[in-house]
Parts: structure tokens; sequence; C-alpha cells
């Protein structure tokens, strides 16, 4: 926002602009203070809250406090997403500040001033929503702005909790709600029932009650959907009831084109407008439009004051409808509506993808979903012709592909919604996000292309699961972990066979198993993603894998997972039993090593033992004697001759020397694991995976794993330990021939 000219009537006014311009650049230049001024800070926020300084502050110190505890946490987060704030956005800003400033004015300009802010800025809203006549009330929650009791009807799919705000808010029991349901048979599964609803009011004036207020949807918050206003406004009149309507399609009024749906809301007795993120406006007050003939029977109601500084609510909001204009207003609220019908011309186009949408041709909610082309419904459908569980494995892949497209098309401004019908979905609504996330047409684009790259990967996926499945039942190892809101392959649990433990000591080495099982399959260089699973998982020590691509070969992956399990157990039992069997070991090679010096007494008889006997007797007749070899075998714990192990080994060398070398799984240049070649999934790759997009980069290693060459050498494990016997002219002393058995311990 430009310097205000200083030539005004009140100088402070543009001194208090001025200030807020200079503020504003302040907080929105994203300028960190300095490394020293952090740690700064880091020392004088030990004790929060801390004490006030004595001699006070300037206001740079203090916005920069303000800009500090706004994005403090940004260099953790790596980035930071804020609302745009534009120039109708500033002005909003200036007009809380001009409230304050006007609220010191004496008590007759205050009234004057008060009193043409609220009647300009009714007057331009009602025109503005063809809504003749209205009186209007400013509030802060959007839930206020009704205040009529003591039975409320409202429809299934109004907002949660808004009936239960206003029991509260008017002191009255929750026993005065009454739900109504949506259409089950004709219409649209978003619509309230009006025929139902016909009954229910009956049926309360015949209990004693007094009916008095429905709330009615122009744009139901799932969905975006429009009741039947037109009915429902019979039936009010008929039962001397009072219609309030609220919802996102009020907006389309401001337009030339509006449907008849809407327009009839025009004719309703209030209705709730949310100005605020419709036009990108922050910390604008929601207004409820009425219409009341007594105005003293509102002023009791609490729908106006008589005090100057509450009407002061409506400022920021005058100021910004000023700015903006009429074709400004009327221009963000058509740019909204645009985006939707963009979106949902090209969703037509798309394979898999259902959509939810009232009205084709002017629609601002636009509600899809990715469903199987051989059970989807229709357009606007439920999902009671799937098969049991298929619908919680839908909903698994809709909400990963709500996140992943909130995430990476961050400006389309689209969230996941549940609805109760066609299960979750994702929405896209404009009119709610577009002004203050700034969405353009090329967002719109980007999204479609980011959904296409995605609509194969899910597609994949679900065909998939069930071979995964069946794979692993194959396995005896294995166990498939039914887990169907798990937006991927599936889960599986690598079983030990082991079966004489306890049961604490065999659910210790299930994990245990599991846990280097998930670590050595991420460490894989492949597409998948491999996780322990959500945080708030049921069922533990599982591994759970992601998404998938058409190239997947699920053989393989399940071979994979069963060779790795097999080799993490087997070592997993070498080192459990490898205390015991060393100590074996020893005592073994003790007294073997002791027989082979009695047996060397034997042979070469006392007198060699005499030191100086026998060294003559060497001199003149050496013993030939040959090396003796043992090795020690710690799967088995036992000692044997080195002979038979070098005689093998020597007939494998001539062997391999005749036969070509055996391989593992052939894989080409550029390859991947669990990938079968020829496949065209490159494309899609990026996609591939769960948290493939919230990770930067990913550290992988090559795992070299070759079961021919395994099978080459013998699978036992050896320590070798040669007992050498030297011939020598000169005699052994005393205490060196047990040498090499303290040399083994």
């Amino acid at each position: 926002m430009d310097k205000l000219p200083v030539k005004m009537m009140d100088p402070t006014l543009a001194e208090m602009g001025n200030h807020l311009s200079d503020a504003m650049k302040i907080l929105e230049s994203g300028k960190l203070e300095s490394e020293q001024g952090k740690e700064r800070r880091k020392l004088s926020w030990k004790d929060i809250p801390g004490p006030l300084q004595g001699d006070g502050q300037d206001v740079v110190s203090i916005l920069q406090l303000v800009q500090n505890l706004m994005h403090g946490d940004d260099d953790k987060q790596g980035h930071r997403r804020m609302q745009y704030v534009g120039e109708q956005g500033h002005m909003a800003l200036l007009g809380h500040s001009l409230a304050a400033y006007i609220s010191v004015l004496e008590r007759e300009r205050l009234r004057k001033l008060t009193t043409r802010i609220l009647s300009d800025t009714t007057l331009w809203l009602c025109r503005l929503f063809r809504y003749e006549n209205g009186s209007a009330y400013y509030h802060e929650d959007d839930r206020e702005g009704c205040s009529q009791h003591p039975v409320i009807y409202q429809s299934a799919a109004c907002r949660p909790g808004l009936g239960q705000h206003l029991c509260s808010q008017l002191g009255l029991p929750l026993s005065c709600l009454c739900i109504v349901p949506c259409n089950t048979m004709f219409g649209s599964l978003h619509q309230m029932d009006v025929a139902l609803l016909d009954k229910l009011i009956k049926d309360d004036r015949e209990s004693g009650k007094a009916p008095l207020l429905l709330i009615a949807n122009a744009g139901t918050p799932g969905a975006g959907h429009t009741d039947k206003l037109g009915r429902l406004k019979e039936l009010c009149v008929q039962y001397n009831m009072w219609l309030h309507v609220e919802g996102v399609n009020l907006a389309t009024l401001a337009l030339g084109q509006v449907s008849s749906t809407v327009t009839a809301a025009t004719k309703c007795d209030s209705m709730t407008l949310t100005p605020g993120p419709w036009l990108g406006l922050p910390a604008v007050p929601a207004v409820t439009l009425y219409r009341h003939e007594d105005p003293a029977l509102s002023l009791a109601a609490g729908l106006t004051s008589s005090q100057p500084v509450e009407k002061l609510r409506a400022l920021p909001l005058w100021l910004s409808l000023q700015y903006l204009g009429h074709d400004g207003i009327v221009q963000r609220i058509k740019h909204a509506s645009q985006l939707s019908q963009q979106l949902l011309e090209h969703l037509k186009t798309l394979a898999s993808i259902k959509t939810s949408v009232e009205d084709e041709l002017n629609s601002p909610v636009v509600v899809f979903r990715f469903s199987q082309d051989n059970s989807a419904p229709s357009s606007g459908g439920s999902v009671e012709g799937y098969y049991a569980g298929e619908r919680d494995i839908l909903d698994a892949l809709n909400r990963w592909l709500g996140e992943q497209l909130a995430q990476q098309v961050p400006l389309s401004g689209v969230d996941v919604v549940e609805l109760e019908d066609e299960g979750t979905c994702v929405r896209f609504s404009p009119l709610m996000t577009a002004a203050a996330l700034g969405t353009q047409e090329n967002d719109v684009a980007a999204l479609v292309e980011k959904l296409g790259e995605m609509i194969p990967v899910l597609c994949c996926t679900l065909r998939f699961r069930q071979d995964f499945k069946d794979e692993v039942l194959q396995q005896a190892s294995l166990s498939y972990i039914e887990d169907q809101s798990w937006p991927g392959l599936g889960a599986v649990r690598y079983e030990p066979r082991t079966t004489d433990l306890e049961e604490d000591k065999r659910q210790h080495r299930v994990e245990k198993i599991n846990s280097d099982l998930l670590k050595k399959l991420m460490e894989l260089d492949t597409d998948l993603y491999f996780s322990s699973g959500p945080e708030f998982c049921e069922e533990k020590n599982c591994i759970f894998i992601g998404m998938a691509t058409e190239d997947l070969d699920v053989a393989e992956l399940v071979e994979t997972i069963v060779s790795f399990g097999r080799d993490i157990e087997e070592s997993g039992k070498l080192f459990e039993n490898m205390t015991e069997v060393v100590r074996k070991g020893i005592q073994e090679a003790e007294l073997q090593l002791q027989k082979a010096n009695e047996e060397k007494l034997m042979e070469e008889g006392v007198l060699r033992q005499i030191p100086v006997v026998g060294s003559v007797l060497n001199w003149f007749s050496p013993v030939q004697a040959s090396v003796k070899g043992r090795t020690f075998n710690l799967a088995e714990g036992c000692l044997d001759s080195t002979e038979p192990v070098y005689s093998i080994k020597a007939q494998m060398i001539k062997e391999a020397s005749l036969d070509s070398p055996k391989s593992a799984t052939k894989r080409f240049p550029g390859q991947k694991l669990f990938r079968r070649h020829g496949a065209a999934s490159d494309s899609i790759s990026d996609t591939s995976s769960v948290s493939q997009l919230e990770e930067s980069f990913r550290e992988t290693t090559h795992v070299q794993a070759s079961d021919a060459d395994e099978a080459e050498v013998p699978q036992e494990r050896h320590v070798h330990i040669v007992e050498e016997t030297v011939l020598s002219d000169q005699r052994v002393p005393e205490g060196e021939e047990t040498e090499s058995v303290d040399t083994l311990r």
C-alpha cells in the first residue's frame, strides 16, 4: 500500500496509514534477524514470560519481535505458507486500526460516523447479493446471527456443530435441535428431504412443540449442493417458521447469471454471508442479512446494538468494499467460479475419476473421487454397490490422493472431505480459497497434470493388492495383515519358524526380525516405500508397502522379503547360540590338543623329551611329522579335521574352472529392484511412493544378493584352528607344549 497523501483533514489518519504501510513491509519482507540477534533472543527468552523492560522499545523493535514470532520456525520447516494479503487486505487491516482511533471521538460524532458506516455497508451488501429491504447483523463467529427458538430444524448436511452452537447461545437444550435427513430415493443425496421435514413438523406440532426456525443450505459444506429453497420457503410460510440460509453458493448471487435454486435464497428470512474468504479479506466480520419490520424487536433480540463502539465492527468491511468497488467484487467471485468450471471440464476427460457436482454448468464447488471403472457409481451416486471392504480401500487411496495433490500443488487449495454417501473425496472450493491463495488458471492446469500422473499409480496399486495378498499367503513364513485403511499394496509380518519359545521371547524375536527386515528393505534401490505403518496403527511388528507402479514384479518382491527374513532369522539364531557354541568348542579343542600332545609323546618317546638327550636324538634322527589342522564349526560346536575341507575346496575350484558361474536374476542397466523389464511406467515413477513427495532425497545402497554363489560354498561357517608340530634339532622347553591351548583361549 502506497504512502497516504499528507494533505488530509486529520494528520493523524495520514500518519496511521503510513505506519501501517511500513509495518506491513517489515512483516512481509521475510528478512529475519541475524544469527547474533537469534542468539540474544534465545538467551532473553529463557524464562517465558519475561519481565517487561523498563525503558520501553521502539516500533521497529516491536515489529521485529512480531515477525520473529510469526516466522521463527521457518528455518526448521523449510518453507512458509501464509495467506496472500493484497491491497484490499491492507484496507481491512487499516479498518481495525481506524476503529480504535475513531472510538475516542466524542459521542455525537461517533454516532453519526457509525450510523453512516452501517447504512452504507448494509445497502451495498443487500444490493450486491439481491437481498432487498434487508437489515444486517455483523458478527465475528459465522455461526451466530440466528436468534429464534425453541425448535430448530437443520439439514444433516449442515456444518458440524452449528445446531449445538445455536442451542448454546440461546440457552436451549439439545433436545430442541432436530436433524432432518437428506434424500435417499430421489434428488441429490446432499439435499434436505422436504417430505420428511413436513412430517417432522406436523409431528412436533401435534406433540405441543413450536417449530420456529429452519436452517437450509445454499452450498453444503461438503459437496456444495443447494437445498430446494423454494419448497422449503413454502413450508415455512405454511407453518409460520423462520427460514435461514447459509452456504458458499450465496456468493454467486453477485454474478449476472445465477441458477434458480440459489436465487430462491433471496426470499428467505435471513442469510449469512462470509465475504472474508470470498474476497480475500482478513479479519472482517461475517454478515447476516435479515428482514424484520419492527426495529425494536431486532434490538431486543440482540441483532442491533445501541453501543457505537460495537457498530465499528463493520468498518474494515466498509473500507474494503469501497476499495474493491462493485466490479472488483464481482470479478473475484466470477474468477473463482471459472476456476471450478475449468477443473470440472478437465475431470470429465480423466478415466477412473467420478465427480459429485450438483450443477455442471454453474457449480462453484467441485468434489471428485478416484474409483474403479467397472464398479464406480455415476456422478453424484453412492458407493453401496461396492463389495465389502472395497469402499475402505478406495477411501484410503483417495485420502492419499488428496494429501499428495495438496502437497504438490499447494496454490490449488484442494483438501480432503469425508462424505456420508460417496466416502472420502477431494474437494476444490476456490470461492473459499482462491482469493487468499491467489489461485490462477495455471494452478488448475498443474492440478490436472498431477492428477493424471497419479491415476495410473492408484489403478496399479488397486490391481496389485490382491496379487500381493495371494503371493504372501503362499509363504509359510509370512503373515498377511489385513489393513484396508493403508494406501498401498498391503502389510506383512515375518513369522519365525521356531515354535518352542515362550510367548514373550517369541514376540521379542518377531519384533527384532521385522525391525531388521524393515531396515534392510528401506536400504534397497527401489521406488517402493516401506514403513512400519501409521502412527496409531493397531498392528505392530509389521512391514507396510506403499504405492505400486505398472512394472512391479510382485512375486520377486515377496520372495525378497522371505529371503531377507530367513537370513536375518538364521543370523539371529547364530548369535544367540554363539556363547555356548564357543565355550563348548574351546573345551573340545583343549581335549583334542591334550590328546595330540600325548600321541606326540608316545610317538617320539621319552628320551626325546629330555633336554640334552632329545637334542642329540633329533640331530641324528629327525622326526618326520605332518601338520595337523582342525576346523571349528560354529553352527554345530565341534572340531573336525581340515583335510576334507581342503579337498572339497580344491575340487570346487577345479569344477568352477570348467563350468560357467551362475548369476542372480538378470537385470538390465538402470533397472531397479522389483521391476519387470519392458513395462512403461517410467513416466509415473515420481509418484510411485507414498512418502516420495515428502522426502527430497533418500540414501540408497545397492544390495548384491546371489543365491547361486551361496550354493557354491559350504553353508557352515568355519573357524580354522591349525595345530602345527615343527621339527627342529632342539628340544622344546618344558611348559611350551601348552602354548597352543592358551592361544586358543
